[in-house]
């Protein structure tokens, strides 16, 4: 998306106001836009928006409610609706919001449309970068964000394997990055549980590499769940749980978000891409329920539920990784609804055994108004992977902390990685709010890739 930053010294000024602070700035406004701003009842309520006019009928400025200080839920992206009510134009904060970058960005993608099937035209608007922060930076994580969201809306029947994996290869032509892709007779010897994942489908299952930088530098692995569709197999979802499931690939979106991020900051890594790309469709061929799997890694894997797919196809991924010994092993994936259950669609929880990494990203994630929640890797819930006819089964029976056991599910599959990480995203936003709206999300990759930029700027 071409830059919202430019200057002008023409720029509309915008004030930000709270509650609190609104008697305040009221009284240093000219009387008639005081009057003006009395009459239209604007109070600094938070979201509130008011257009102040000048004597010959242009805006003189832009008033817009913040929430106080204080306040027991503050969101940094509020000013993201401002290009959802601005006229045409460019536009300049003439005061410091709560965090100015991350009202800059909030800014920007405030902007995102989705238009691949509809008009939907980009707000007109423009804004002059606040003092003291890096506009190349600001487009570089809001791009990488973009994608995410672009690559998730895509439904399905335009987003299959091939499709991904060509999009996953446009991103590594833009940066010189390699590309590879596992498919066939390859994928099913080499990797037999993505094979297994999506061999019932008419769209051939793949696993896509890409490679990028200096081999000398730290190796840093992201692997991402690339699940096209998610009918849920032979245990079918119902037509409710189905609705939504063009987005189960957003652990794939969100990791290639994160790798251009990397790759256009051009940080000191070696990085390694790794998506398992499927579609879990239901014909005769499907995999079925008790069926049993050798993974890559050499563990057989009972079958417990179809719909437990995810962290199949992200095992043979991670065994995979896991041989080249990295410095750093990331893992996203839309995978459980139990944690959609514990902590809702905003808040991913994570899991690492490396207390430094999990306080960094935690650190991070609100520092970048990217929230992510630290949940146990519980070793004494380790057993109930235990299968009676394999090494483990992928969906233990019982229900209870089903996003701790598909974390050590996939725990099982990483043994050589100095530090592994593992966040179970949603991918997806339910209701439109200030930045964010409905529909396919970045989530975590903001987070990681400020942890990233700290380490191996």
């Amino acid at each position: 998306m071409p830059s919202v930053f430019e200057t002008s010294p023409t720029a509309i000024p915008i004030t930000f106001v709270t509650k609190s602070s609104w008697d305040q700035i009221a009284e240093t406004l000219p009387p008639a836009q005081r009057q003006f701003a009395k009459a239209s009842a604007f109070a600094g309520k938070p979201g509130g928006y008011l257009a102040l006019p000048a004597p010959d009928g242009t805006i003189a400025q832009v008033l817009f409610g913040l929430d106080d200080e204080g306040a027991k839920s503050r969101d940094l992206f509020r000013p993201g609706a401002l290009p959802g009510l601005l006229p045409p134009g460019t536009y300049r904060f003439v005061n410091t919001p709560h965090d100015a970058r991350l009202a800059a960005l909030a800014f920007v993608l405030g902007c995102y449309r989705f238009a691949r099937y509809r008009k939907a035209d980009r707000p007109d608007v423009r804004l002059v970068p606040p003092d003291g922060i890096d506009a190349a930076e600001i487009d570089r994580i809001a791009d990488a964000a973009m994608l995410a969201r672009d690559l998730i809306n895509t439904p399905s029947n335009d987003m299959g394997p091939a499709e991904l994996a060509a999009a996953a290869q446009s991103l590594a032509s833009e940066f010189g990055a390699s590309f590879a892709c596992t498919i066939g007779e390859d994928l099913e010897k080499n990797f037999p549980l993505i094979h297994a994942v999506g061999m019932a489908s008419s769209r051939a299952p793949r696993l896509i590499d890409i490679g990028w930088g200096d081999p000398d530098h730290p190796k840093v692995t992201l692997v991402g769940k690339g699940v096209c569709f998610d009918t849920g197999g032979l245990d079918l979802k119902p037509s409710s749980g189905m609705l939504i499931m063009k987005k189960d690939m957003g652990g794939a979106a969100n990791v290639l978000a994160l790798a251009r991020m990397v790759m256009d900051a051009k940080l000191k890594v070696r990085l390694r891409v790794l998506i398992p790309a499927v579609e879990n469709a239901v014909a005769g061929n499907a995999f079925r329920p008790l069926d049993i799997f050798t993974s890559r890694k050499g563990i057989t894997v009972e079958i417990g539920n179809t719909d437990a797919e995810g962290r199949l196809v992200l095992a043979d991924a991670l065994a995979l990784a896991d041989e080249e010994k990295p410095d750093l092993l990331i893992d996203l994936g839309t995978l459980t609804g139990a944690a959609r259950v514990a902590l809702g669609p905003d808040l991913p929880p994570f899991y690492t055994n490396d207390e430094t990494l999990a306080a960094d990203v935690a650190r991070c994630a609100v520092k970048e108004n990217d929230p992510l929640w630290r949940m146990p890797l519980w070793p004494p819930y380790d057993a109930w992977l235990d299968s009676k006819t394999a090494t483990i089964t992928n969906a233990p029976s019982g229900g209870f902390a089903g996003s701790i056991t598909c974390a050590l599910f996939l725990q099982r599959f990483v043994e050589h990685a100095k530090s592994w990480l593992h966040v179970d995203i949603y991918g997806w936003t339910p209701s439109a709010k200030p930045a964010r709206p409905e529909g396919g999300e970045c989530q975590a990759a903001r987070a990681i890739y400020k942890m990233l930029s700290e380490r191996y700027a």
